[in-house]
Parts: structure tokens; sequence; C-alpha cells
């Protein structure tokens, strides 16, 4: 009885302080700016608007409860990239690179030097000591990246340079699976040209400084090195000469090719070392299919991404290699009814050749009928 008659009189008391005292508005409160900063304040406002939407509010500005009116607008910027039009501009940043950088320090005295050249390899460990060869030709200006078709990457710390090189492993996968999936071109946008080269090449007759010079002169946005005529040739295009420093046509068997400017006369080189400007390679990345993991028929199709392309495109002869033709990635594949590994990759890389002509045949046609009917 005690405990019900001490609650009913704190309740009656509670009631009556209430109706003595002023009801009071929290609006009336000024906070510290070290507790509601600017930018939290702006926030809560940021959320409430639309993407064209402004309001008026007042907000204090400082610990003497004065307060100013502003006006906040929802960023919306729909020159950003795509998905970053709610940012600053000043703050978004498209590209990338594949710079190393410390964990320490200030950020801008990470780097000493900046390389202005990428060189990938899509490599398995028993060719260590070929790739050891190629690397060497490479100056301090490229960035070395190695992509691991057989899931073996520290072993490769025997070599020194490997220490600051760039490695990605993922078992079985040829080197345009990685291309399309690690080389986008706003990632190697920092890079001038692009190497995309297989293991198994030859290099002593090789400096990639010179080659640079000479696809600069010429200027080859597309190029490979020439190929020693004797060893692993299937094109009289990419054939070296001796007796010039580039070239951008040839002559192929009859009926091979229905004009001088087209592949493979011209506007041609093959997919086992190419090198790439970083404007064409922008265009040749959207071209690599997903699932045409070989590249096969992507060779014929590169003069699409550079115009003329019988002038842009070409072999540099003087700085030559040979395609030793190890078939190293053909033996990481699978024996399906009594066939040999390598069998079933070669019939994989057919089909793909055919499916890719299929595709772009009917992606050019698509294109021009929509053109033709809006025109009309």
């Amino acid at each position: 009885m005690r405990l019900i008659v001490t609650t009913f009189f704190g309740v009656v008391f509670g009631f009556l302080i209430g109706l003595c005292f002023p009801k009071l508005s929290l609006t009336k409160f000024s906070l510290s700016t070290s507790i509601l900063t600017a930018i939290d304040f702006k926030y809560t406002e940021y959320t409430k608007l639309g993407p064209s939407s402004s309001t008026h509010v007042s907000h204090p500005v400082g610990n003497n409860g004065s307060s100013a009116n502003v006006t906040l607008r929802k960023i919306w910027v729909p020159s950003n990239p795509r998905g970053a039009e709610r940012l600053p501009p000043g703050i978004v940043r498209a590209e990338s690179d594949l710079y190393l950088r410390r964990l320490w320090g200030k950020p801008s005295e990470d780097l000493t030097s900046k390389p202005k050249y990428l060189v990938t390899f899509t490599v398995g460990y028993d060719q260590r000591k070929n790739i050891d060869a190629a690397v060497k030709k490479f100056s301090g200006n490229f960035t070395i990246l190695l992509f691991h078709y057989d899931g073996r990457t520290t072993e490769w710390d025997e070599f020194e340079w490997s220490k600051k090189a760039i490695h990605v492993s993922v078992r079985r996968q040829t080197k345009w699976w990685y291309a399309k999936r690690f080389l986008h071109p706003d990632i190697v946008a920092t890079y001038d040209y692009i190497f995309i080269w297989d293991e198994d090449l030859g290099v002593e007759h090789f400096n990639a400084e010179e080659y640079i010079k000479l696809v600069k002169k010429h200027g080859l946005e597309i190029s490979q090195p020439g190929l020693e005529p004797n060893k692993g040739l299937t094109w009289q295009m990419t054939k070296r000469r001796g007796d010039r420093e580039v070239h951008k046509e040839t002559e192929e068997k009859p009926g091979w090719c229905n004009h001088p400017h087209v592949p493979p006369c011209a506007a041609f080189v093959e997919i086992m070392a190419p090198v790439f400007s970083r404007d064409a390679w922008r265009c040749v990345w959207h071209m690599i299919q997903n699932d045409l993991v070989h590249g096969w028929g992507l060779d014929f199709a590169l003069r699409k991404c550079v115009e003329p392309a019988h002038e842009k495109i070409g072999v540099v002869d003087s700085q030559w290699i040979v395609h030793q033709s190890v078939p190293s990635l053909g033996n990481q594949g699978e024996s399906l009814d009594g066939k040999a590994p390598w069998k079933g990759v070669r019939e994989r890389c057919k089909k793909e050749w055919s499916i890719f002509q299929t595709r772009f045949s009917r992606a050019e046609k698509a294109y021009l009928k929509e053109i033709n009917s809006t025109s009309r």
C-alpha cells in the first residue's frame, strides 16, 4: 500500500511540475561546431534532397548560436564516370596505374620513377630461363607484369627483378583472359605502350628501347617485332626483312588478300607479340570477348582500331625475335575422348576464331542497318 501511494503522489507531482514550466524546444539550443560540423550537417540535409532539388536551411556557424542561411544542393555531375555522378569532379580519379607504393612515409615521395611502358608475359615456371632472358631486354622504363597460368609464383624470386615485378596467378588461363580482366584501359592509362607477349620468344636480337624509338619514328599504333624467317612463321607479313627498319605490307599467296591494304597483306600483326599504343589498346580491349580466351581472329580485326590501318600497323624488322613454338599452354588442357590435351586446346582455338568472325560480322551489319533505318 505504501508503494502504491508513493507512486501515485510521484505521478501527480511530476504532472504539476510539467504544467508550471514552459515547453522546451531543442531547436533553441546552440550546438558547438566541434560537435556538429558543417560537413555532418550538410550530409544530413543532402540525404533528404533529390538530384536536382535545393533547400534553404539555417544552421549554427559558431558557439554563440548565430546562424546563416545557406543553399545546399545535391551533387549530380553527368559528365563524371558512370556511378560517380554524386561526387564533386575534383575528387574523382577515373584512371589508376600499376605503380608499386610504400606502406609508410609521404605518398608524394613513394615513386622515385614512373615507368612509361608496360610489358606482360603469360608464363609457366618451366619457361623461367626464357623469361629471365626476355625481361633483361627491357629497361627500368618498363613495368614488368607476369600472368601465371600454372599457379607457381614464389619460385620466381630466384630472379632479383621478380621481386619488383607484379605477379597475377590464375590457373589454366590465357593471356587474353588476363588482359581482359587486369589490363583495363583506365588501369594502364599511364603507359605510352603496352607489350602483351607470349613466353616462348627468343630475344637475342631485340632491344626494347630501340624498338620504341622505331615505333614512334614510323607512327605505328599497333606493331610487333619481325620474326626470324626459318622458325615459327605462319604469315609473310610478320617475316623479318633484312633491308629495312619497318615494313607495313607484303605479298601473300594468291587469293589470300582481296585488297593490298587489308590482312594478311597489310594492317596485320600476329597475337603472339603485339605492342599497342595507349589509344589503340583502349579500342582493342573493348573488342576482346569475355568468353573467347585464345584471341584467334583478333589479329585480323585489329585494323578496326586505327585509321588508316595500313599506315599505323606494321612490323619492326631491325628489332626481331624468334618464335620458339613451345606448346606449354596447350599442355594445360585436358584429355578428352582419347585425344591429347593440346589437341583439345587447338580445336577450341579454331572454334573461337569462327565464333569471333561471326559475331563481328553480325555486329557490323546490325549497326549499318540501324544507321540506314534512322537516316531515312
